[in-house]
């Protein structure tokens, strides 16, 4: 038994950060029935390019990622017909989840009275760019707009001098991020729901959700009224701990040290790098005096890092007290040992997808792949109570695929 199962979501969204919500319900157990424009689809499914990275074919992890573990039905809401089925969907449905804009939701009569009006328990969870408040509560955005570069990341991850600005590092950043963050907050609403019997509004922005992701950054620079400046690639971590930033091994590889108290972790630190003739080096005996001689331990470090490759660290860093990890991509992420002890990658059809993060007794959580158009567009109807001439009623006006 999954937290949710048994729980109907009813998604009509697109793109990536409320269908990566819906994905996340999913593997929680939810059953998410995904709405997708009769005719068109989700635009998601037409995302091929990413910057250089282009999928021939399907697999597409450009929609399974954010699309797992879901049903899809093609419905048109602006027939009369599409609306019919959409409202008998909702009033069968325990989570209504979008990310359309205000103006969309009362076009298409979706909105929280509307919604409300055909099941009034039902818990109503929007996904926005900015927020359901203020003049551009209107407006849409996505990841790269509203969390990225509004909510201050971007300037504080690209060091002075480099012109522009440095990007998230891949597609879907920070909604997959904000997606999350939505589905605690449904979660949390369905427990309410549970102990009293109301059902809430649930709202979650990219906008917010990128502050949220830099709140102690934000909170660090409000109250010394001083920006984070990112120092440029080289410079050590910390200018008075040597045991905080990145070393470059023989086969030009890094390892990041974090070790926040240095005179605890020096001595073994020295004994791991073949320099134990510094464990006990005066300069290096406190935390004072190794802030004081820091530009001194970190050439000492560089030198020694850079005489065996990253292999060799790793083995021999296995019984390091101190926190220290490998500089990874993707690919190296993707064949961690860890990652894998851990099931953070399962197999979702074809594909392997990272899950989300959260486990529920110790088990990975149980996936799929995502749906095809409209794949069970019929299964769906018939579960409603329709019958095969109705169902051919339907397709024929336009209402469904």
């Amino acid at each position: 038994m999954r937290p949710l199962d048994g729980v109907r979501v009813l998604e009509v969204a697109m793109y990536g950060f409320v269908p990566s919500c819906g994905a996340v319900l999913a593997e929680w157990g939810a059953d998410v029935i995904k709405v997708e424009h009769a005719v068109t689809g989700d635009p998601q499914r037409g995302l091929r390019q990413t910057g250089p990275l282009r999928v021939e074919g399907d697999p597409n992890p450009n929609i399974e990622h954010a699309n797992r573990g879901k049903r899809s039905i093609g419905l048109d809401m602006s027939v009369p017909e599409g609306k019919e089925v959409l409202l008998e969907l909702a009033r069968r449905a325990d989570v209504f989840l979008t990310s359309f804009l205000p103006g969309h939701r009362q076009k298409f009569g979706i909105d929280v009275d509307d919604i409300r009006a055909v099941n009034p328990k039902i818990i109503y969870a929007r996904g926005s760019a900015l927020g359901p408040r203020g003049e551009e509560s209107v407006k849409g955005g996505y990841d790269m707009t509203a969390f990225w570069c509004r909510a201050g990341t971007a300037a504080t991850i690209t060091p002075p001098g480099i012109p522009g600005m440095i990007g998230p590092p891949g597609p879907a950043y920070g909604d997959t991020i904000s997606g999350t963050n939505l589905a605690g907050g449904i979660a949390a609403a369905l427990f309410q729901r549970e102990r009293t019997g109301e059902p809430t509004t649930v709202d979650v922005s990219l906008l917010g959700s990128g502050l949220w992701a830099m709140g102690h950054t934000v909170a660090l620079t409000q109250h010394l009224q001083q920006r984070m400046v990112q120092p440029p690639p080289g410079v050590p971590g910390s200018p008075i701990n040597p045991l905080v930033g990145l070393y470059e091994t023989a086969d030009n590889r890094y390892i990041s040290f974090v070790m926040m108290q240095p005179g605890k972790f020096w001595a073994d630190v020295c004994k791991h790098m073949d320099l134990d003739e510094l464990a006990d080096d005066p300069r290096f005996a406190t935390a004072e005096s190794i802030a004081e001689n820091t530009p001194a331990a970190v050439d000492i470090l560089r030198e020694a890092m850079a005489t065996r490759p990253l292999l060799e660290w790793s083995e021999r860093f296995s019984t390091l007290a101190g926190p220290w990890a490998p500089v990874q991509d993707t690919l190296q992420a993707a064949q961690d040992t860890q990652v894998r002890a851990n099931e953070y990658i399962v197999q979702a059809g074809e594909l392997e997808l990272v899950a989300n993060p959260v486990q529920f007794d110790v088990a990975a959580p149980h996936t799929g792949p995502a749906p095809g158009f409209a794949e069970q567009t019929d299964l769906i109807l018939q579960e409603l109570g329709l019958d095969w001439d109705r169902i051919i009623e339907l397709k024929t006006a336009g209402a469904v695929t």
